[in-house]
């Protein structure tokens, strides 16, 4: 059996994951930091694409790992416009999306395919991304809201969550295009997502504000008190989108985002603190409810990923309420890396074809169903 050699990157805002795989085991892997004042220099973030792989180099030579013989590079893909989910080559058309951010949206993934690109370029390999966070398979009725200028998209852990089914469907004996899941991927942010036959067609919205509340994000609130605060005077847009985003949930409730100290705290008999932890786990509890019927009551399993999953308090709240759906199954942790080597693996060796991206958006509005009228 043929054991591939892979190289993953997923780069963040001040550093970037690294590992080396053969086969499915990992040789290699480092975090690595790159000085935040020489980051803050360049003005676009794909400036940075020469320092980043400069440090990545520099960290592997250190370590005396070398990339010669891998087979292939991959790098978390950002930037794009919406596409299905699946493994990607990285052509040209997919590389100047994520130069120029073509989704609007500034994020160091962005960096991701190009980093690969460099790196097949001098050792050689294919090139992929696996997955990437702009995933959007969501059926054209998930997407209506009740006002005609907004509609709703797929902003999941799409990376994690599908990684995670795929892995439990081939412990089941099936392939991931047979099954049914709900996935909730329960960490820094919270996602959860009716999986269909290989589709994710519905999910709670993690960067527009749905679903549960997180340990920074506010996820869903009332619409109408949210408005008023927003006219109150009091705040600023910036002030109201951080609320939301990045110091709402647990943070702006209980002064922490650790959910881990919050968890403690309700053991140790915090009244608050266990209301709002419970209430965290109430809001994913509904949110799997609601995924539930949007697949008809046909679940195969409940699957729960992310680094919150490893609380057992957590797991058992949710299989008490849930298990009437489906079997609970916990995969702590996350799955990024071994992810994107798995989406190579399974193209290298026959068990997947590559996609090639379109440059089109997956999804461009309703005028089909208008021109019907």
């Amino acid at each position: 059996m043929n054991t591939f050699k892979i190289f993953a990157i997923n780069p963040g805002s001040t550093s970037t994951k690294i590992a080396l795989f053969e086969g499915e085991k990992v040789s290699f892997s480092a975090n690595v930091n790159h000085d935040a004042d020489k980051l803050a220099q360049f003005k676009e973030m794909s400036e940075q694409l020469p320092y980043r792989k400069e440090t990545i180099l520099k960290l592997l030579e250190d370590n005396k790992v070398s990339l010669e013989g891998v087979d292939a590079f991959v790098g978390r893909g950002g930037g794009l416009l919406a596409l299905p989910g699946g493994t990607y080559e990285i052509d040209e058309i997919l590389l100047e999306h994520a130069r120029i951010g073509a989704n609007g949206v500034t994020h160091p993934a962005q960096l991701g395919s190009q980093l690969a690109h460099e790196f097949c370029l001098q050792y050689g390999g294919k090139e992929f991304i696996v997955n990437p966070p702009d995933v959007d398979e969501f059926e054209d009725i998930a997407r209506v809201t009740g006002i005609k200028d907004i509609t709703r998209a797929s902003h999941i852990h799409s990376l994690n969550q599908k990684e995670t089914a795929i892995r439990h469907a081939q412990s089941m004996g099936k392939s991931y295009e047979e099954c049914n899941f709900i996935v909730c991927h329960i960490g820094g942010g919270i996602s959860v997502a009716a999986h269909k036959k290989g589709r994710m067609i519905d999910g709670t919205d993690v960067v527009e504000g749905e679903g549960p509340m997180a340990p920074t994000r506010a996820g869903a609130v009332p619409a109408a008190p949210l408005i008023r605060m927003c006219y109150s005077g009091k705040y600023s847009e910036k002030d109201m989108l951080a609320k939301c985003t990045r110091n709402g949930g647990l943070v702006d409730l209980t002064g922490t985002a650790d959910a881990l100290e919050i968890s403690n705290r309700a053991s140790a008999g915090d009244r608050y603190a266990k209301l709002i932890w419970d209430a965290m786990i109430y809001q994913i509890i509904k949110s799997i409810g609601s995924m539930a019927t949007v697949l008809h009551g046909d679940v195969d399993s409940i699957l729960l990923g992310g680094g919150m999953v490893y609380n057992k308090d957590l797991v058992d709240q949710i299989t008490a309420a849930c298990s009437f759906i489906a079997q609970v199954i916990p995969y702590p942790g996350e799955f990024e890396m071994k992810a994107m080597a798995s989406g190579a693996i399974r193209v290298l060796s026959g068990k997947e074809t590559a996609k090639k991206y379109s440059g089109i958006a997956a999804w461009t509005g309703f005028e089909e169903y208008k021109k019907e009228r």
